[in-house]
């Protein structure tokens, strides 16, 4: 069983930035591909952004150019770095780790106010 534990979020002004960071606790990270989702209510959950074993990244265009995902092994953390935060990035950010297996963490609430 993975364990998964976000940690970062809060309120900020439109413009802001944020910083998210996601812990795990299997030693096999590296082997993972790391990703961020967001769950506004009463919509669906969406990709953020994932990062495979490799370092490729991907990101949807609602967030290119102003999140960051990266990973570092050595700690099994992933981070989302992000910028220019506007009003409709307000949600709950969830940490997915998937392998053979798919792990969730409980989420982060990220609110951006006008």
């Amino acid at each position: 069983q993975v364990q998964l534990v976000e940690s970062g979020g809060g309120v900020v002004q439109a413009g802001g930035s944020l910083r998210l960071t996601c812990a795990t606790s299997s030693n096999i990270f590296n082997t993972y591909t790391m990703g961020w989702y967001r769950q506004a209510p009463g919509k669906a959950r969406e990709l953020v952004a994932t990062i495979n074993s490799g370092g490729y990244t991907n990101y949807p265009d609602s967030v290119k150019g102003r999140f960051a995902i990266s990973r570092d092994n050595a700690k099994n953390t992933v981070y989302l770095q992000m910028n220019s935060l506007k009003p409709e990035d307000t949600a709950v950010y969830y940490c997915r780790a998937s392998s053979r297996y798919i792990y969730w963490g409980q989420g982060t609430q990220v609110t951006v106010s006008s």
